[in-house]
């Protein structure tokens, strides 16, 4: 579960719900807070510039090569490394049942080092740990590694990112990417067997809709070149996709691009002022979603703030409104955003603002009167806001579920005092996640899932969740809504396990189990990943699990359908394992990519682009698809 903090997209924080913060804490180079709210002497937000960083890196790694992602490069195939004994990763140590705590709540041992401020984003840059190939002495294939010198490099990212407001600066400029298409593609998995886009599901079970074709070899249907980024520029963000039924949307740099789903060729182009910094996965029925952009492409002396909510029409292929708001004098640099009921929110450490979908009409914004203030939202099928009060380090978070068009409060569940942050992993049911007293101790934000009752505020159960066995990942810290790697249907919590020694010789596997909302035990059904393959929840279709299986090093990836009641699974798509595909395939693994799946079609897309030059292709999106 191990991940680096994303990049921020805001300055320090800003006057507004919250109090204001003192000047003497702010970075020079920043501009000077607005006035307003009450002093709670509240420390600074992390990922904003505290402390001061050691020199700025000159730019993001790139993403696994090979292979890809621990597996074992060609010249080391005859001799991998020994597997250690405790599984799981931790020599010596002997797991209990899948899933189930090893110590009561609020006692789970901090495993490794305590990470630092910023927790794990949804696909960008991994800096010191992403897998890397195996190496002899290495247990796990290299997928655990010194926690101290994890903590080091990861510090030095994020705050090149503050420096950068998101965005990496060079030097000076590097090569362009060179624009090339992937070779080599055909079709696979002819002889499998049966063993929409984004969100994690709701809580009512509907038909499936996903069926198994004739034949789940796929093909690749088309690939997007990775774009250049401006000069000066080392990596900029192109956080975003969508899927509709005719049009695959992607964020480029400072533009959404739709393309046909089949053929790849681009339908429209909505340009932006700015690069994107933020977007939610949610879209209305007629196909509109929303995004948070910069007003301006980014210098190295002016790193521009996200402070523009846009509202975008994927179907017509046009912006249908842009919105800012201000706290104090000051426009709010936001960095989350969601829709549900008719309504756009937005949230950051300066508080919340919301805007009505159809007029564009601001719904409400920040009161710096307020001793709190929402530090963002979930969306789909209600809206519910993470609101924060008090000082820090006495922290009290309110799980608020509220009313989209006035704001109002419906109902409202305070966690302990002292929990600093929370993601929205689901609105209906209400399951939020969190890292209580920062004992997860591997990045990924998630010790403890909690199941709340949306129409009493009351907790159901909590869940413990030890991160050295579990594999979803949320980004607590700003991004509240970025949650991945499980699902939540059926009444049902599904999760996946890490990874741990296989059947097969020097191979590792890992299962998805399931949680019940209503007890918090597990149900005691289990579906396995098998050898080599790494098995990652995307969405629920109706009662059914959407997973994405990374492959072993010789073969293609999978999404199968796994039955929410037998657990049995059913393969859909089977990609091509020539190494040319396989090459790009697993360089957007759900760790790093955004993947979407639906109609018999496969989209897995990068979140950032960069200048450096590798003497592989780069891209930016591949899709597959069945015939």
């Amino acid at each position: 579960m191990t991940q680096p903090p994303p990049p921020p997209n805001q300055p320090p924080q800003q006057p507004g719900f919250g109090p204001p913060q003192d000047s003497s804490q702010q970075p020079p180079a920043q501009p000077p807070t607005a006035p307003g709210g009450p002093g709670l002497h509240k420390a600074p937000e992390p990922g904003y510039g505290y402390p001061q960083a050691p020199q700025t890196p000159a730019g993001p790694p790139s993403a696994p090569q090979g292979p890809g992602y621990g597996y074992p490069q060609q010249q080391q195939q005859q001799q991998p490394p020994p597997t250690p004994a405790g599984g799981y990763g931790y020599p010596g140590q002997q797991p209990g049942p899948y899933g189930q705590p090893q110590q009561p709540y609020g006692q789970q041992q901090s495993y490794g080092q305590q990470q630092p401020y910023g927790q794990p984003g949804y696909g960008y840059p991994q800096p010191a740990t992403m897998p890397m190939p195996s190496q002899p002495g290495q247990p796990g294939g290299g997928r655990k590694f010194n926690a101290q010198a994890a903590i080091i490099v990861s510090a030095v990212v994020a705050i090149a990112l503050i420096v950068g407001g998101g965005v990496w600066y060079a030097s000076s400029s590097g090569k362009d990417d060179k624009e090339t298409t992937a070779e080599g593609g055909g079709t696979g998995g002819k002889d499998a067997k049966n063993g929409g886009a984004g969100g994690t599901g709701g809580g009512t079970t509907s038909e499936a809709k996903e069926k198994a074709p004739a034949d789940p070899g796929s093909k690749v249907l088309f690939q997007v070149p990775a774009p250049k980024v401006p000069k000066d520029t080392t990596s900029i963000s192109t956080a975003g996709s969508w899927l509709t039924d005719t049009v695959y949307a992607k964020s480029g740099i400072a533009e959404v691009v739709g393309y046909d789903r089949a053929k790849g060729t681009e339908k429209w182009t909505i340009d932006l002022p700015g690069p994107v910094c933020e977007a939610t996965g949610h879209l209305t029925e007629d196909n509109k979603t929303a995004v948070i952009h910069k007003p301006a492409m980014p210098t190295k002396d002016d790193p521009q703030r996200c402070t523009q909510v846009t509202l975008i029409d994927l179907e017509a292929g046009k912006e249908v409104w842009s919105k800012t708001a201000e706290s104090g004098t000051m426009e709010i640099s936001f960095n989350n955003v969601t829709l549900s009921g008719g309504t756009v929110a937005a949230g950051s450490t300066s508080g919340g603002a919301a805007w009505e979908i159809a007029s564009g009409k601001q719904l409400w914004a920040p009161k710096t009167s307020d001793a709190c203030y929402d530090s963002g939202y979930g969306g789909g099928e209600k809206l519910v806001a993470v609101r924060k009060c008090g000082s820090y380090e006495q922290r009290q978070l309110h799980i608020q579920t509220i009313d989209p068009k006035s704001g109002k409060v419906i109902t409202e569940y305070k966690m302990d005092e002292g929990i600093e942050y929370a993601g929205i992993v689901s609105t209906e049911p209400l399951v939020v996640a969190a890292d209580v007293g920062d004992t997860a101790g591997d990045g990924s934000g998630i010790s403890d899932f909690f199941s709340i009752d949306n129409k009493t505020g009351k907790l159901i159960t909590r869940i413990s969740a030890p991160g050295e066995e579990f594999a979803a990942r949320c980004d607590i810290i700003t991004r509240i809504e970025k949650c991945s790697g499980l699902a939540v249907g059926n009444g049902r919590l599904y999760v996946p396990t890490e990874e741990h020694e296989g059947g097969g010789e020097y191979s590792e596997t890992n299962e998805v189990v399931a949680f019940d909302l209503s007890t918090g035990k597990q149900t005691g059904q289990r579906a396995d990943a098998g050898d080599g393959y790494q098995l990652t929840p995307l969405r629920m279709d109706g009662g059914n699990v959407l997973a994405y299986k990374r492959p072993p090093y010789d073969k293609g990836g999978q999404i199968v359908s796994i039955d929410g009641a037998s657990f049995k699974q059913t393969t859909l798509m089977e990609n091509p394992a020539t190494e040319s595909v396989r090459n790009v395939e697993t360089r957007m693994l759900p760790e790093y990519a955004e993947i979407l799946y639906g109609q018999g079609g496969l989209y897995m897309s990068g979140v950032y682009a960069s200048d450096y030059s590798t003497s592989d292709k780069e891209y930016l999106v591949i899709a597959f698809g069945t015939s």
